[in-house]
């Protein structure tokens, strides 16, 4: 039996069927009696065709049955996602996790073997030829499907349990800010889902790294925790995918991969950038805060930034040396100026070494214009 939810989908209705479910699970304490409920509960709801959002150690997922068209297909409907923008599958773990991926992959090439090794679970996702069972709505109708096996414990638990692979695009609506708590989850989705599982916030912050390792060089579509140096030192040369080879997305022509559509992760202030030596940054944010006279601003601002800010809502970022607090606290920086009503937010940008080049990626990303 499909879940309400699932049914209002087909009908065209992914809002007002009732109030999101939210379920709260310790993740230190998953064997609690609390704990198996929530999470069967969830499973019963992926195997009837419904959504669940659940955390990752990334951003919390939308999840679906990645082997259920219908399913797959109410994920978009609810994040008003467009069908050219594939999503990614997540699977459970070594061994149960073999299973589901040879049923969603046709292929595994030696390098994707090396990397899975090294990095499985974790953020990072990779490319790999599909399989007849993995519906065109998973991958925009294109050969390759993102599989990943994530590293957070409540997410294995869920999937483990509901025996399916998930399908699992960040759990907002399309575009905005991606959500590293449930509380996020429900201000884009609260009444368009079956449920959310409250793991409390996400330990990494932006989305995984997405590969293609079938590729010579390979190629990072998409950076991430798991950097373009460390793929290398395991599988050989990589390169970063040039965002400008994107074109502006015409309807019907789908992206090479999740995560390479030019306008992402936004929030809705107007995002300005700044890009300035070190010594320089505080005084450049300082001066484009006053040039902003009139509109109510917002900054992520570093520790390790002084400056006179006058009338100005700080959001303390974390450390400028320490780029995982950086990427932990982006999205959730972004949505509390939003909520504080700004119009415009500032943000320096970090160095591209390592972690920085994911942060970048995102702000860049942020900050492009809506159309």
């Amino acid at each position: 039996m499909r879940s309400a939810f699932a049914c209002a989908a087909a009908a065209g209705d992914n809002k007002g069927v009732k109030k999101t479910l939210r379920l709260t699970v310790n993740a230190q304490d998953l064997e609690g009696i609390e704990a198996k409920q929530a999470l069967e509960r969830c499973a019963k709801i992926l195997r009837a065709g419904g959504l669940v959002a659940l955390p990752t150690e990334t951003v919390y997922g939308l999840g679906a049955n990645a082997l259920d068209r219908q399913a797959v297909e109410s994920i978009f409907r609810a994040k008003q996602r467009p069908a050219w923008d594939p999503v990614i599958v997540h699977i459970a773990d070594r061994d149960a996790g073999q299973r589901m991926l040879e049923g969603l992959v046709a292929d595994i090439p030696e390098r994707a073997r090396k990397l899975m090794h090294a990095f499985w679970p974790g953020p990072l996702t990779l490319l790999l030829p599909r399989s007849r069972a993995v519906p065109d709505a998973v991958t925009a109708g294109r050969p390759l499907v993102g599989v990943r096996m994530p590293a957070h414990p409540v997410a294995l638990a869920l999937i483990r349990r509901a025996g399916v692979p998930v399908a699992a695009p960040s759990a907002n609506v399309f575009g905005h800010t991606s959500p590293t708590t449930a509380d996020h989850v429900l201000e884009d989705l609260d009444g368009r889902i079956d449920a959310v599982l409250d793991a409390g916030p996400t330990s990494h912050g932006v989305e995984s790294t997405v590969l293609d390792p079938g590729q010579d060089p390979m190629v990072i579509y998409r950076p991430g925790a798991v950097t373009a140096d460390q793929t290398r030192d395991v599988a050989g040369a990589v390169e970063m995918y040039q965002t400008g080879q994107v074109s502006a997305a015409l309807p019907g022509e789908a992206l090479p991969s999740p995560g390479v559509g030019l306008r992402h992760y936004a929030p809705r202030a107007r995002l300005h950038l700044v890009e300035a030596p070190p010594a320089e940054l505080a005084r450049r944010l300082a001066e484009m805060a006053k040039l902003l006279e009139g509109e109510r601003v917002g900054m992520l601002l570093p520790a390790e930034l002084q400056a006179r800010l006058p009338g100005v809502n700080v959001f303390p970022w974390g450390s400028w040396s320490a780029p995982e607090e950086l990427a932990r606290n982006l999205y959730a920086g972004l949505r509390s100026l939003d909520a504080l009503g700004c119009s415009v937010i500032l943000c320096p940008m970090p160095p591209a070494e390592g972690l920085g080049a994911a942060i970048r990626d995102r702000l860049l990303k942020a900050a492009q214009p809506a159309k």
